[in-house]
């Protein structure tokens, strides 16, 4: 595939033939803006609620939404960058971003904020393009460090957006959240589009071929097999908990306000270290170990987050390891997955993703739902296990 629209490889800083330091930077600050779009929601949740006067299935449904539109970009508009130079779709996806977040600001029925959040998980797709047209301009020998950058632009993405979202939306209200999504996703757009090299995708297969030959990298390469599953499982995880944090700690013992739930976004800090320590560490130690260690960390998180139910403490360190584990344990199947095939990185990327925002919407629905029936502790229980059946299948299938 050719990355750029010249003759002429990108250099990077160190001399080898790869992507640019500044590319790098832009790319992994746009996967951040485009990625945040995913968890602005959360911490409004309770002030939409009100606001809107909403049942918990029809809040539970706007988290889940962004995660189903998410979803179905990755099945309909991911693999596009395998046919199309993927400067022309991100810029499609920008405007996209633009209007949809702008609907959702003005939405007054729970309904028309679902369609907009759906459309805005869609839109997102953004960092789906990115993500692989920064593997496929770094050389086999720095894409695990470029991998560590982009995932940590991707956990500062989470990272800012909910501690945004709850200070914005505490002195501004739930809507500004939204216009200020906009904003960023208008601004980002239009660096994107002059920065990005205009890569020219040597792929002649239709739109429909593209889609179905999805279906045949599953079938053909195990490895993706296993990382879509395991990643699906620690993601449903994730997004169960973060989903339902607010909804957690703005009631007794903690009864928190917005900007308060918001600073909790702090902790996702050991994300960023996490990505930054995986990308060294598994051209040394192998994405096998890194990913025993990664679903480990994250099982004992959700231990002490139902062991230590009432302390902050407890959740900041839960917190903390969760965080730690499901990105040290991105970047090492991320690693994985795009050394597959160079030629399909889009679609596999595709299909990876897709498991893995299928699994975070079907575990932000379920776990609005366990919260509201059975508590905080059962919905720890549950994440624990279901990541512990994903370790569990990683050991024994030994890829």
């Amino acid at each position: 595939m050719q990355a750029t629209s010249s003759s002429r490889p990108i250099k990077t800083g160190t001399g080898k033939t790869g992507i640019s330091k500044r590319l790098i930077f832009l790319i992994a600050s746009a996967v951040s803006a485009s990625a945040a779009n995913l968890y602005y929601n959360q911490p409004i949740l309770p002030l939409i609620g009100q606001d809107l006067a909403l049942s918990d299935a029809l809040l539970g449904a706007i988290p889940a939404a962004t995660q189903i539109g998410y979803a179905l970009a990755l099945l309909f508009i991911s693999p596009l960058g395998d046919r199309f130079p993927r400067r022309n779709v991100i810029a499609f996806l920008s405007v996209l971003l633009t209007l949809t977040a702008l609907m959702a600001s003005f939405a007054h029925t729970g309904y028309v904020l679902i369609a907009a959040c759906l459309l805005i998980g869609l839109s997102a797709n953004i960092t789906q393009q990115l993500i692989p047209f920064a593997a496929s301009l770094s050389s086999p020998d720095t894409k695990a460090q470029v991998m560590g950058t982009v995932m940590t632009g991707l956990t500062v993405g989470i990272l800012v957006s909910r501690t945004l979202s709850g200070v914005i939306s505490e002195h501004f209200g739930w809507r500004a959240v939204f216009i200020m999504s906009a904003t960023i996703a208008l601004l980002f757009g239009v660096l994107l589009y002059r920065f990005l090299p205009n890569n020219k995708p040597t792929n002649s297969m239709s739109y429909f071929q593209l889609i179905i030959s999805m279906g045949s990298l599953v079938r053909q390469h195990k490895v993706l097999r296993e990382s879509a599953f395991i990643g699906a499982l620690w993601f449903a995880a994730f997004n169960a908990l973060w989903a339902t944090l607010a909804l957690h700690v703005s009631e007794a013992p903690f009864h928190y306000s917005t900007q308060q739930i918001g600073l909790f976004g702090i902790l996702a800090m050991s994300g960023i270290i996490g990505a930054k320590l995986s990308g060294r560490w598994v051209p040394k130690f192998g994405s096998r170990r890194i990913l025993m260690v990664s679903m480990s960390l994250i099982i004992l998180g959700f231990g002490i987050a139902a062991l230590f139910t009432d302390s902050l403490l407890g959740l900041c360190i839960a917190i903390i390891l969760i965080d730690l584990g499901v990105f040290s344990g991105q970047v090492a199947n991320q690693v994985r997955i795009f050394s597959i095939d160079p030629a399909a990185q889009s679609r596999i990327n595709a299909v990876y993703m897709l498991f893995y925002y299928s699994g975070a919407a079907i575990g932000s629905a379920i776990g609005v739902n366990i919260i509201g029936a059975m508590g905080w502790s059962a919905i720890c229980i549950f994440c624990a296990l279901i990541t512990g059946i994903g370790l569990l299948y990683h050991g024994i299938k030994r890829t």
